[in-house]
């Protein structure tokens, strides 16, 4: 018999309104996880990830179930989408993957995201488990894992960044971080051996000799500390030391790529270029550093100083390959031969074209760049060249050297510079102001757009005055020797071009020019704070020995007609 439907009509209603939004799926889905219930597990997450595709959680869960399934490919697959298209910060992703992977027996794939992960997650919530995974694919692959590219762990992403500072000639600041790293793990022997660096880099040696005895106390056959000692020791010009050391470095043949490679730099650094070839080489042929264009480099340079140039060519080009667009080895291979003009010449082992290393060191004291160019014949080819062939950085700095050294050689190569076709119209200002300041007979030949003209209209300066007052050029001559250990040299085109505007303005009218240095420091003070270089008129006066009153005449001329 058929049950009668019974219909309760009543005004208030018992119904409970279920909210089954994504919280609810997530929340049955961890029901069903605890329980083991996978399949259910996975259905809910399912739900939870279609209701909010957005949030990268719901996916990780899924692809959690998907691994405790078995399911390994499939739980990748969901986890590379994550960091692809979902959240790239969920770096805790590629940690996940590693472990699938190895439950794969795919070891060369868990290596790779296991090191992505530790390269990505500043924080290593896992690091503990990366530890034993690391320990297990040495294992597997008998072979060990490259954890110096690892840069989770706290100390060791410090400890990179103080390296790259170092690189970088920051010496100060690589000195504070590492002495934070210190005060925090002052276990580190690989911070304090960079710390004994810094403080040599910056020539306090008493603090290098004490980091480099801290080591050796507690590892005595550090050779990184053994090497740095080598160099202190040479500094301090302590030669017994040095000789008996030598010795023991010498008859060392280091397995480890980075002691080899240290081993190497040190023995070309102190002269022993032989030993130092062999061992980059040998570091070269092991494949087991990364090959970077800089290490084809080292071994050129202890080639080069052991006559075997033809090899060293072939480093040279080797290196290039790593990096087409890499100016270091393009420069030794294109001017191999110049070079070769000085049987003397050594070459160092820095990553740098020769002038940098040269002026890096020597700032901007114009007595020592004349010195570099009349008697480095290296250094002098190294500035053709990159005047020439190098970067818009590159040029601007030959410029700025050149600028002290007004001769004949240099007026020769910035007149070709001149000619060079395609060559920023900035650059070009700067080689015709170079050479109106060292009174180079004109007319300047250009090229621009495939043809030659006259450098006339490059700068404001003769169409427009018929006559030049030799007082003009001397009020430009005594500013550009005030500026020249403050300025650049385009911020001294500026004053210059300033001038020139001004004058160019006023004429005839031009001011009567009593005082020399009361121009040129009004001169300056205006292109300081052009720059935002802190000045003020007192440091003025006193500079160019003119009254505060002149100087704030001069540049309120100066501003009315030009600025």
């Amino acid at each position: 018999m058929q049950r009668k439907r019974t219909v309760v009509e009543s005004s208030k209603t018992n119904i409970v309104s279920l909210n089954m939004n994504a919280t609810f799926f997530y929340e049955k889905a961890v029901h069903f996880l605890d329980r083991y219930q996978y399949t259910k597990a996975l259905k809910y997450f399912r739900r939870a990830m279609e209701l909010e595709p957005e949030n990268p959680v719901n996916h990780c869960n899924m692809a959690g179930v998907y691994s405790e399934l078995g399911n390994y490919t499939e739980s990748n697959k969901i986890l590379k989408k994550v960091l692809d298209e979902v959240d790239p910060s969920m770096t805790e992703c590629y940690f996940y993957m590693a472990n699938n992977y190895m439950n794969l027996d795919l070891f060369e794939s868990a290596e790779e995201a296991l090191i992505s992960y530790l390269e990505k997650d500043v924080e290593g919530n896992f690091l503990e488990e990366c530890d034993e995974m690391i320990e297990l694919l040495s294992i597997e692959l008998q072979r060990d894992i490259p954890i110096k590219k690892l840069k989770s762990k706290e100390k060791f992403f410090d400890h990179d960044r103080a390296r790259h500072l170092l690189e970088e000639g920051k010496c100060t600041e690589a000195i504070q971080l590492l002495e934070k790293i210190l005060r925090k793990y002052p276990d580190f022997i690989a911070a304090r051996n960079n710390l004994a660096l810094a403080y040599y880099y910056i020539g306090d040696y008493e603090k290098t000799s004490k980091h480099i005895d801290e080591v050796l106390k507690e590892d005595p056959g550090n050779l990184h500390a053994l090497c740095n000692l080598a160099i202190y020791y040479r500094q301090t010009q302590n030669e017994s030391e040095l000789s008996s050391l030598l010795k023991l470095l010498s008859k060392t043949y280091p397995y480890l790529p980075d002691q080899l490679y240290k081993l190497a730099m040190t023995l070309g650094l102190l002269g022993n270029h032989e030993m130092a070839y062999h061992h980059f080489l040998r570091l070269i042929k092991s494949g087991d550093e990364v090959l970077e264009p800089s290490l084809f480099h080292y071994a050129a340079v202890a080639a080069f100083n052991t006559h075997r140039y033809d090899k060293a060519l072939r480093l040279w080009k080797q290196a290039r390959s790593l990096n087409e667009d890499d100016i270091v080895p393009i420069f030794f291979i294109n001017e191999l031969d110049d070079i070769l003009e000085d049987s003397n010449v050594k070459l160092s082992y820095h990553y740098f074209l020769p002038y940098e290393e040269h002026f890096q060191m020597l700032g901007k004291w114009k007595e020592n760049v004349i010195y570099e160019w009349e008697t480095n014949h290296l250094v002098r080819v190294s500035l053709k060249w990159a005047l020439l062939n190098g970067s818009l950085t590159n040029k601007l700095q030959v410029l700025e050297i050149v600028s002290f050294i007004q001769n004949k050689e240099v007026e020769n190569i910035l007149r070709n510079f001149l000619l060079k076709p395609n060559e920023r119209d900035k650059l070009k200002h700067i080689a015709v102001f170079l050479l109106r300041v060292m009174k180079a007979d004109e007319p300047y030949q250009v090229s621009s757009d495939g043809k030659t003209m006259s450098s006339v209209d490059m700068l404001p300066l003769s169409k427009h005055l018929p006559n030049w007052d030799d007082k003009w050029h001397d009020i430009i001559n005594e500013t550009l020797n005030q500026m020249e250990d403050r300025f650049d040299v385009q911020q001294k085109f500026e004053m210059y071009t300033l001038w020139v505007n001004f004058v160019t303005e006023k004429y005839p009218n031009v001011p009567k020019i009593k005082k020399v240095n009361g121009w040129s420091a009004a001169l300056e003070y205006l292109i300081a704070k052009i720059y935002s270089i802190e000045i003020t008129y007192r440091e003025v006066s006193e500079k160019y020995n003119v009254s505060v009153s002149t100087i704030r005449k001069n540049v309120e001329i100066i501003k009315k007609s030009v600025l």
